[in-house]
């Protein structure tokens, strides 16, 4: 890790307390790059939101007493941790953390798109979390990577700190981003790409994201 995300590491977490034991940690990863409008990053922030205040999602989060954080990022040096970590144990927790993300300030508007950064960034915030047990970043966006570091050099890092990536890719025109999300960005066992055919298809395909990622695998872990 650079000395220079190093020390941006210690200005983002939760007061720099320890967290109590979790099941899941889930970075919420949102592109705000310039190809994403008013109206678009609008959509991002109502639909994840929704999505989890879905009834699933919200008893999931509250059963594997989680904790979540809201990243907006774009190009090489312009990621923000928005929503800091905040523990979610109960459906009033869950409640508050969708109306700070609907709340949330857009950051940036007319920069690059840097997911390998997004991913980095990403990564050094975990360490604010070592308790819990399973650790994913939930990567949304609507274009390649084309600014800094790229996303595969981060592929050796995430594993080894046993994170993983899945992707919402965005549809925007004919260039197959799944593809490039599925080769490029997810890593880690089970890691998936869901795909939204444009904005609009955005709230579903979120919701349906996180059922994946947060109720199914608590499902798995009940049984046990």
């Amino acid at each position: 890790m650079g000395i220079k995300l190093a020390a941006w590491a210690l200005g983002f977490g939760m007061g720099g307390t320890t967290v109590a034991a979790c099941d899941l940690a889930l970075v919420l990863a949102v592109d705000v790059s310039g190809s994403v409008d008013r109206e678009e990053y609008r959509i991002q922030m109502d639909g994840l939101a929704a999505g989890l205040r879905d009834g699933i999602v919200a008893d999931a989060l509250v059963n594997a007493k989680a904790r979540v954080a809201l990243v907006q990022w774009t190009g090489s040096d312009r990621q923000d941790m928005t929503v800091p970590w905040r523990p979610v144990e109960t459906l009033q927790d869950v409640e508050a953390l969708a109306v700070s993300i609907e709340e949330a300030p857009r950051q940036w508007r007319n920069y690059s798109t840097a997911i390998g950064e997004a991913l980095e960034v990403s990564l050094v915030a975990m360490s604010q979390v070592q308790d819990c047990r399973r650790k994913v970043i939930d990567v949304s966006g609507d274009g390649r990577s084309n600014e800094g570091v790229a996303p595969l050099a981060l592929r050796s890092d995430l594993r080894h700190a046993g994170i993983t990536v899945n992707a919402l890719v965005i549809e925007t025109d004919d260039s197959d981003l799944t593809g490039y999300f599925r080769q490029n960005v997810i890593v880690g066992a089970g890691a998936f790409v869901v795909t939204a055919n444009g904005f609009a298809d955005y709230p579903a395909r979120i919701r349906q994201k996180l059922v994946r990622e947060v109720g199914k695998k608590l499902a798995s872990v009940e049984r046990q």
